[in-house]
């Protein structure tokens, strides 16, 4: 099983790639995992933030291809460490790759949450979305 995490946004601050990279190094070698960050959509006074959202998740959809997709959202369930490694490991026993899906500003596209076999919330609160990345390579690895 490969591990896949597609976010939206690019240029991230040296601190997320630091951490990303971090936890990135001590993944299993058995467990390959990649990041593919989608191009935000340009936002600005008069952008159409539903014609970004669906360009994203079109992007981010064709990103993952046939893998399970897994969204990260607030009203996600969320997993304690014990419950991950169970979701891990059935994932594992289901002998598909897994892409997880990391939105903008504005959350994910309804076609990628249509699309999603689960959804898992990392906390209640609205988290950074450059943080997300950190915390679920920290979380997986």
């Amino acid at each position: 099983m490969k591990l896949q995490l597609v976010a939206v946004g690019t240029k991230m601050p040296d601190w997320v790639q630091t951490g990303f990279t971090e936890y990135l190094r001590r993944f299993p070698k058995d467990m390959p995992f990649e990041l593919v960050e989608i191009p935000a959509g340009k936002r600005g006074k008069n952008a159409d933030i539903k014609r970004i959202l669906d360009k994203e998740g079109e992007l981010m959809l064709a990103a993952a291809g046939k893998n399970r997709i897994v969204t990260l959202d607030i009203p996600g369930k969320p997993w304690d460490t014990p419950q991950l490694a169970h979701e891990l490991e059935r994932w594992k026993q289901d002998g598909r790759d897994v892409s997880l899906l990391i939105g903008g500003p504005e959350g994910l596209s309804p076609a990628c949450k249509a699309a999603a076999e689960q959804s898992w919330s990392l906390s209640a609160l609205t988290l950074p979305h450059p943080l997300v990345r950190v915390l679920v390579a920290e979380s997986l690895y």
